[in-house]
C-alpha cells in the first residue's frame, strides 16, 4: 500500500511513558573507533516504532557517526545494531530498508523532479504505471504538483528539500533518517519546513531519527531528544522535560541559555542543593522590574534581588537583558508587550526569582 493512503496518523503529542510499540531500532553497546579516537562510545539506545527521535549535540559529539552507523555507511568497531529485532551491523546500506534525507539534499542533478522520485521505485522493480501514479500522489502531497518536469537546479532551496523528503518517503520504507535536514535553509523557510516535517510524520507514521545541532529544531520536531557529548549520551528525555529539567550543566547550557546561581548573593538554602550539583534557572523564568522599593524575599517561594543592567538586546518578540548581580551576570528574557518599561545599561533593577523554578544540575 502507498504510505499516503493509510488514514491512520500519529497523535499530536505522545505520552512516552505509555508507549507500548516495540523497539524498531536498537544500538547495543556500539563503539566506533577511528584509530585511537572513539567517535561513539558504548552507545545503547532504543527507538520505538513510529517515534520521532532527534540526536542533538555539538560538533564532535558523535551524533552524525551514530546516524551513519544506522544507515550502514560505516560499520561499528564493536557492539550490535538491530532493526526490528534483526542484527544489521554487517548488512550493507543498500540492503537496509530506509529512506535518507541529507543536508545537501543529494538530488540527481541530471534527472527531473519526477525522475528523482521515480528512481527508487524503479530500482525496486515497480511497474511503470504504478510508479507514475505514486509519484503524482507524492508530488501533490508535498505541494509540488506542477514541478515534476523541472530540474533540481530550477528549484528553490525549500522546494529541493521537499523533493528530498518526498524521495525518502515514496518507497514506503519503515525508517526515515534525517541528517541536518534543514541546515541549508534560512530561518523563515526552516520554520516552515519544520511544520511540514511534523505534518508528514503524523501522516506517514515513520520511525524517524534526525540528527541536528539546532536546539529549536530538536524541541519542535521530536518525541524524544538524545543529547550527546564526546560520543556518549548525556541525557535522553521528552523535549519539555529535557529543557525544564536538565540533569547536567552541559545539557542546561547546550539546550538553550541557563543562569547558574553560584554567587553568594543568591540565597540558596545549603540543604536544598544536593551534593555535586549547582542551582540553575532559565532566563525566561526571571522577572525584571524597576527598583521602586526593595521587596523582601519570601523564604518559602520568592527571592528579590537588585542588580545593574549591563546590556539590552531587542530581538523582535523578545528583549534580552544582561544584569550584573554581585560577581555574576544573569540573562533575563522577557516577551515584548505594549507599554512595557524598558531598561538600559546602568539602570538599577529588581529581579524576581521563584524558588520553584530553580533546578539543580550536576556540575
Amino acid at each position: 500500500m502507498f504510505a499516503g493512503e493509510n488514514s491512520s496518523s500519529l497523535p499530536e503529542a505522545k505520552v512516552l511513558a505509555e508507549i507500548t510499540d516495540p523497539l524498531q531500532v536498537e544500538f547495543r553497546n556500539v563503539t566506533k573507533l577511528y584509530g585511537a579516537v572513539a567517535a561513539v562510545k558504548d552507545l545503547s539506545l532504543g527507538v520505538h516504532q513510529g517515534e520521532f527521535l532527534t540526536i542533538l549535540g555539538p560538533s564532535g559529539s558523535g551524533k552524525t557517526t551514530a546516524l551513519m552507523l544506522l544507515a550502514g555507511f560505516v560499520g561499528p568497531s564493536s557492539g550490535d545494531i538491530r532493526i526490528s529485532g534483526k542484527s544489521v551491523a554487517s548488512v550493507p546500506s543498500y540492503h537496509r530498508d530506509q529512506g535518507i534525507v541529507f543536508q545537501s539534499y543529494a538530488l540527481f542533478p541530471h534527472l527531473s523532479v519526477h525522475r528523482n522520485l521515480e528512481f527508487p521505485l524503479e530500482m525496486r522493480g515497480m511497474k511503470a504505471g504504478e510508479r507514475s501514479t505514486r509519484v503524482a500522489r507524492m508530488l501533490e502531497r508535498v505541494h509540488l504538483k506542477e514541478f515534476g518536469d523541472r530540474m533540481p537546479s530550477q528549484l528553490s532551496g525549500g522546494q529541493q528539500q521537499r523533493v528530498a523528503l518526498a524521495r525518502a518517503l515514496i518507497a514506503d520504507s519503515p525508517i526515515l533518517l534525517l541528517d541536518e535536514p534543514l541546515g541549508a535553509l534560512d530561518r523563515n523557510l526552516r520554520e516552515q519546513m519544520q511544520g511540514e516535517i511534523k505534518s508528514l510524520h503524523r501522516e506517514f507514521g515513520k520511525t524517524t531519527i534526525c540528527v541536528t545541532h539546532d536546539q529549536e529544531e530538536a524541541l519542535t520536531l521530536s518525541d524524544r531528544i538524545v543529547v550527546m557529548r564526546a560520543g556518549q549520551i548525556e541525557q535522553i528525555d521528552a523535549p519539555e522535560a529535557l529543557y525544564d529539567r536538565p540533569t547536567t550543566r552541559f545539557v542546561a547550557s547546550f539546550l538553550g541559555e541557563a543562569n547558574f546561581l553560584t554567587d553568594r548573593e543568591f540565597k540558596i538554602e545549603p540543604n536544598a542543593c544536593p551534593a555535586g550539583t549547582i542551582p540553575m534557572i532559565r532566563p525566561e523564568r526571571v522577572r525584571i522590574t524597576p527598583l521602586t522599593s526593595r521587596l523582601q524575599s519570601d523564604t518559602d517561594e520568592r527571592q528579590f534581588i537588585s542588580g545593574a543592567v549591563v546590556s539590552m538586546i531587542y530581538a523582535g518578540p523578545l528583549r534580552k537583558y544582561e544584569v550584573r548581580v554581585g560577581s555574576s551576570v544573569l540573562i533575563v528574557r522577557e516577551h515584548v508587550a505594549a507599554g512595557q518599561q524598558t531598561f538600559g545599561p546602568g539602570d538599577i533593577v529588581q529581579l524576581e526569582l521563584l524558588r520553584s523554578d530553580i533546578r539543580f544540575v550536576a556540575n
